[in-house]
């Protein structure tokens, strides 16, 4: 079955003097012109064609890969806006609409936000929104503590940050368990911290926050050994030297030193720590 707004492996059937035409089956044949025609492609062959809508409205094939396709979610930049709405660069040489009525807020020219590219075949037309909640679920079903995803940071919140996770959900990652200032449009690999009775998705953006803090304490203890016994990382440190070293928080990195302190394994002192093993 042919999608459009994806890539689709085609048969070519014709060939003519500005490009190729495959067969698009319920959709008849589909132009691909003749710049995307890779060399040597002859009638038989089958080739990896994206498919959309030209500046015409005439559906057309290319080689080229677009930035997003239908289903995805991406960080993309407003390049123009008329009555239609907002116009995104895809990668495409017709621009990718974001029309008013899919704007979570107005958008502008110059800025980037994150999308997700839908097909409507009411209007027959592959457009883009940024109501990220009217298409990615909030309450999955399939997801489970500890699994690995990939995120997409879609926003900020008074809690921390949404991020659209797989291309398929919508999660939060508390400020707390950000670690650091994450930047919209950033991509970076996480987990499912847990499940909330709700159904919603919280989440971590690393795997050392899910070991706990023992696991955590040990490898403070062994980056003090490594050190000769002392190291300037301490309990007033900046978060963004303790999550370089660590990967966790402050918040964690300090919770991991007053165990250890309690225990008697390190000494706490002004602008540094030092091992007691």
């Amino acid at each position: 079955m042919v999608e459009i707004g994806t890539f689709n492996r085609l048969q070519v059937v014709k060939r003519v003097d500005f490009g190729v035409y495959v067969d698009g089956e319920e959709y008849d044949t589909i132009l691909l012109p003749k710049r995307y025609v890779p060399e040597n492609c002859d009638i038989g062959d089958w080739i990896d064609v994206f498919l959309y809508f030209d500046s015409e409205d005439l559906l057309i094939a290319t080689t080229q890969k677009p930035k997003a396709q239908v289903g995805d979610c991406a960080f993309l930049k407003v390049v123009d806006i008329n009555h239609a709405g907002a116009f995104v660069d895809w990668g495409l040489p017709k621009d990718l609409l974001v029309p008013y009525n899919e704007q979570q807020k107005p958008m502008e020219v110059g800025y980037s936000y994150v999308v997700h590219v839908f097909y409507d075949q009411n209007s027959d037309r592959i457009a883009a929104s940024t109501k990220l909640s009217h298409y990615l679920d909030e309450e999955p079903v399939w997801l489970k503590p500890k699994q690995a995803v990939n995120l997409l940071i879609a926003g900020r919140t008074e809690l921390g940050y949404k991020a659209v996770i797989d291309n398929k959900y919508l999660g939060l990652i508390f400020r707390s368990d950000a670690f650091r200032s994450l930047k919209i449009g950033e991509r970076l690999p996480g987990f499912v911290k847990t499940i909330r009775r709700d159904g919603k998705v919280d989440l971590l953006i690393s795997q050392a926050s899910l070991q706990g803090d023992h696991d955590l304490g040990e490898q403070i203890i062994q980056h003090l050994r490594d050190n000769d016994g002392q190291s300037s990382l301490s309990d007033k440190s900046p978060p963004d030297d303790i999550y370089r070293l660590f990967k966790v928080s402050k918040k964690k990195y300090k919770q991991a030193l007053g165990t250890l302190y309690k225990s008697k394994r390190i000494v706490i002192e002004p602008g540094k720590i030092t091992l007691l093993d």
